[in-house]
């Protein structure tokens, strides 16, 4: 079947015949799916697996979920990046007639791509990059089984989960640790390995989803050097479902800690007396801290309720990373610094995410030398305001100005650098300009735009993130408005450099007007001139609207006419 005669099924987003990619009724596959992935986190709380079952496989084999998966694979990050087939889906034909190629009948996973990826601590990281059919048999996958992850998923895990973020990990060890009377030991946990070392036996006996497909991921193979490894243990570390599936292998961990220490009681001066051990549990992904009142409590009590649930799932904790810390002494986790100074919890910047941020600040200057200015300050603004942005709930007005100046005196030394034979007054003259109240701000030669001068952390206000409830699930309906509001706040609250994008956003009500869906993301969107600026048009915001990356080249590739859109929403 080609793409120009494709049938779209009775859940898809039409009776027609589908003739392009950009024919697809994005807001009605997303209705469909939403709707049955409704469902299923309602069967799933009532605890009627068989109608789970039933309804993923609805979706899985529905045209809505299977064009949404392969819109997910070919815009992320690594839709350029083939695997042992070397295919990537580039064109609205490949993608619609990738559409039509996922089925389970016959589906043969193939071996992942292994690349290995260097670490902080000198080791390296080994990648498995599918292909592109299964990358979208997985997304696909996913729609139907993260419902259900999130449904039954440990309320204080919030890695590689929607709507969830480590700023919401920080927040809760703030509540858990901050007080007076709060616990004053922690055990930082990491568990080894973690994606390598999950026992497929498990995985294939728990993993409520298709356990034949889930096999054939599991069981793929690895192509490393040109020779085929076969696969025993763990999940395919850079699938998009392994995160969710190692999720679903350490989801339980805080109910059994939970169980254990709710009712826990000691014997003191031979009288029997409640006390409350003050046992909080708080994971990201495969890093999490289990805080308690004494040392001994967490040594050898909480540490052998770790190992034997990890024991199960074929996992262990790594010794050189576990380990039991004082809050005095202070602690690393998810790149901040925990610690306590005269009773008062401060969260700063981890002293490692400071030489992190400086170290790749100066591997761009020294691979840059001879590079344009303006270019140059391009690479490094994404790094900066990144960094700043995922620090800016914390304490850490100071390090920005100690980061600030560092990064100052890196520019410097690369201008002077360029140009031996010139005095300093010439090289400041050039390279640094006054800007508004701020001096020596490192510039290119438009001086006039934003993305010719250097960005600076210290004009991001420090904001406190607001936790995400802890039983919030996205797919759940009655949360809906709940989640709209926390979409408004992150779309429009604290845009440093990007108030232009805050005011479109509201202007449009959060709706791109090409494809009637909203905007969710804060990183990835373009900006469109409405009336061409060769045709005369202005960066004025009646002029301009902001649009998926794939509408946008919907738009320029169709030649269509946008303009507002008028569609009134919840926000």
């Amino acid at each position: 079947m080609t793409a120009t005669t494709m049938k779209i099924d009775e859940v898809g987003a039409s009776s027609d015949m589908l003739e392009h990619w950009h024919d697809i009724n994005w807001a009605e596959c997303h209705k469909n799916v939403k709707r049955l992935q409704a469902r299923i986190v309602k069967a799933t709380a009532e605890g009627r697996w068989g109608k789970v079952k039933n309804l993923q496989r609805i979706l899985t084999h529905s045209f809505s979920a299977k064009a949404i998966a392969v819109k997910r694979v070919t815009e992320n990050l690594g839709k350029r990046t083939a695997g042992v087939d070397g295919e990537t889906w580039n064109t609205p034909e490949s993608k619609a007639d990738a559409i039509d190629s996922l089925k389970r009948r016959g589906y043969k996973s193939s071996p992942l791509r292994r690349v290995e990826i260097p670490k902080k601590n000198g080791k390296k990281r080994k990648l498995g990059i599918p292909t592109m059919k299964d990358r979208a048999m997985q997304a696909l996958h996913l729609l139907a089984l993260e419902p259900v992850a999130e449904t039954t998923g440990d309320q204080n895990s919030y890695g590689f989960r929607p709507e969830r973020s480590t700023a919401d990990a920080r927040e809760q060890a703030f509540n858990a640790l901050a007080k007076a009377a709060s616990p004053q030991w922690i055990l930082e946990g990491d568990i080894k390995g973690c994606f390598d070392n999950i026992s497929h036996e498990w995985l294939l006996g728990n993993i409520p989803t298709d356990r034949k497909i889930l096999k054939e991921w599991l069981k793929a193979g690895v192509i490393y050097n040109g020779e085929l490894n076969e696969t025993e243990t763990g999940t395919p570390q850079g699938g998009i479902i392994s995160p969710t599936l190692a999720n679903l292998a350490l989801d339980g961990l805080e109910k059994v800690i939970n169980h254990n220490f709710k009712t826990l009681r000691y014997w003191e001066n031979e009288v029997k007396k409640s006390k409350n051990p003050k046992v909080n549990f708080i994971r990201y992904a495969d890093d999490f801290i289990i805080t308690g009142i004494s040392k001994e409590l967490l040594e050898n009590e909480v540490k052998p309720l770790v190992k034997n649930f990890l024991k199960e799932r074929g996992l262990e904790l790594s010794p050189e990373k576990t380990k039991i810390t004082h809050i005095k002494d202070g602690f690393d986790f998810l790149g901040w610094n925990f610690r306590k100074y005269n009773s008062k919890l401060l969260i700063k910047p981890s002293k490692e995410s400071v030489k992190s941020i400086l170290r790749k600040v100066k591997e761009i200057l020294d691979s840059n030398k001879t590079t344009k200015t303006e270019n140059v300050i391009n690479l490094l603004n994404p790094v900066i305001t990144g960094w700043a942005n995922y620090h800016k709930g914390t304490v850490a007005k100071e390090t920005f100005s100690y980061v600030d100046h560092q990064i100052w005196m890196k520019t410097w030394q690369w201008a002077v650098r360029r140009h031996p034979n010139k005095g300093k007054i010439w090289i400041k003259e050039k390279y640094f300009k006054s800007v508004d109240n701020r001096h020596w701000v490192f510039s290119g030669d438009n001086q006039g735009e934003q993305s010719t001068r250097l960005a600076s952390m210290s004009e991001f206000p420090i904001e406190r993130h607001i936790k995400i409830q802890a039983n919030a699930n996205p797919y759940d309906p009655k949360y809906e408005q709940y989640f709209e509001k926390r979409l408004h706040a992150k779309m429009t609250k604290g845009q440093v450099g990007k108030t232009k994008l805050a005011r479109l956003w509201v202007q449009q009500k959060g709706i791109c007007p090409v494809c009637n869906m909203r905007i969710d993301d804060v990183e990835n969107f373009n900006i469109h001139h409405i009336v061409e600026k060769a045709k005369g048009g202005k960066d004025i915001n009646s002029n301009l609207v902001i649009l998926h990356p794939n509408c946008h080249r919907k738009v320029h590739s169709r030649n269509l006419k946008v303009g507002k859109p008028d569609r009134e929403t919840d926000l």
